[in-house]
């Protein structure tokens, strides 16, 4: 089993900036691959971030707006936000997957964190 806490969502305005944080425990958290996904309300989750066998992927919409980050070794993961857009608004989860091959697919995942919401607004 095992346990994400998310951390670091809150209401920005566009342009500003956010770093949300994972912190992973539980028993050989250190087998899974961690990733970033989010989702806005009546859209499907989308892939945002994550490391596969020590290597940064992220999301085309990213555009080199985000920087994914490991923490504590494959105990952590931290996702810079920066210039921010209304449409980046929606709940943040981080997402553990035994088979980082498939680190895109979030139906592939076998543990989730609760989610932070991210508000990007005036």
């Amino acid at each position: 089993q095992v346990q994400l806490v998310e951390s670091g969502g809150g209401l920005v305005q566009p342009g500003g900036s956010l770093r949300l944080s994972c912190a992973a425990s539980g028993h050989a958290v250190s087998d899974y691959e961690l990733g970033w996904f989010r989702q806005a309300p009546g859209k499907e989750r989308e892939f945002v971030a994550g490391f596969n066998g020590g290597s940064p992927y992220y999301g085309a919409f990213t555009q080199g707006r985000f920087t994914v980050s490991r923490d504590n070794g494959k105990n952590g993961l931290s996702l810079q936000m920066n210039n921010l857009k209304p449409e980046d608004t929606a709940v943040y989860y981080c997402g553990a997957i035994k088979n980082g091959r498939y680190l895109r697919f979030g139906r592939m995942y076998d543990y989730w964190g609760q989610g932070t919401q991210v508000t990007i607004a005036s």
